[in-house]
């Protein structure tokens, strides 16, 4: 008996699309084309990896050849995996993407990892933490996720980038209080033991806003004046007011920028102040003690 499959012979299977996929890719800027070939599959059948691999000779239907050929026709152009299936993953969580929001990376996790080191020295009291600028939710998730019992706020200035955040909490079954505003406006009132950000830190005139990803990322999530410190100025200055005795700020930033932005926090009264690498060995966040 043929299978439902077998009904379409001019359609090409799984195997051939992989191949036609990389060959396809081959001339795009990307170092990972035969992952990229492999995801956006596997998004398209809506299957793992593995899949395809186990069922190789499985044949595309004329609608997921289509949706196929348009995604990979967008990535030649360099539009970025996570915009074209609308997720990334990040510190074990798989979290929706937007082009409203940033693609969370890998070395911002380094940021997580120093906040809950640092929080765990509260043991089992409840804390509580503001991501201030928190596109995705990337950030505030991941911590609510490895704290459950902690006091939970982010912020952002974009409505379209807290709807995506929003989304991401209640996929996790996270409750994030969300607020709407620039920088501490929304929680003038409030205090906090920890206060996390990784704002814009790109100089205006940077000329790697034209390549890669960040092409397609939010300009206003990535640019920061003149010498990209203009948003990280505001947050060391204005974060003392919103930080409980002994709480800590800690921001990402340029690998370039780890001794103006120490200088600043110096000036701003903090101690304890340290600067921490990422995965790539390049200064990439830095923290103070209030």
């Amino acid at each position: 008996m043929k299978s439902k499959a077998s009904a379409h012979p001019g359609f090409m299977r799984i195997d051939q699309a992989l191949v036609h996929a990389k060959s396809k890719l081959s001339t795009s800027q990307s170092d990972t084309i035969a992952l990229d070939a492999e995801l956006l599959l596997g998004f398209v059948l809506n299957k793992s990896r593995t899949y395809l691999y186990t069922w190789p000779e499985t044949l595309l239907t004329e609608a997921q050849h289509t949706q196929y050929e348009q995604l990979l026709a967008q990535r030649l152009a360099g539009k970025p995996i996570a915009y074209l299936t609308g997720e990334r993953a990040f510190f074990g969580l798989d979290l929706y993407v937007s082009e409203a929001t940033l693609i969370p990376r890998p070395d911002t996790e380094i940021l997580v990892e120093t906040a809950l080191e640092k929080m765990a020295i509260k043991n089992d009291q409840a804390w509580s933490f503001c991501d201030l600028g928190t596109g995705s939710g990337a950030i505030a998730c991941a911590l609510k996720h490895q704290q459950p019992n902690c006091d939970a706020t982010a912020i952002d200035f974009s409505q379209a980038a807290l709807e995506v955040a929003q989304k991401n909490a209640q996929r996790h079954q996270l409750c994030i209080s969300f607020k709407q505003g620039d920088w501490f406006q929304p929680v003038i009132d409030q205090s906090f033991d920890l206060i996390v950000s990784n704002p814009p830190y790109i100089e205006s005139e940077d000329p790697h806003l034209n390549q890669g990803d960040v092409r397609f990322e939010p300009e206003t999530a990535l640019v920061s004046g003149s010498d990209g410190l203009e948003d990280i100025r505001k947050l060391i200055f204005q974060a003392p007011m919103h930080l409980k005795a002994n709480g800590w700020l800690i921001l990402e930033h340029g690998y370039q920028q780890a001794k103006p932005v120490q200088a600043l926090f110096q000036q701003a009264g903090f101690r304890h102040i340290e600067t921490r690498q990422d995965y790539g060995h390049r200064p990439r966040i830095t923290l103070g003690q209030m």
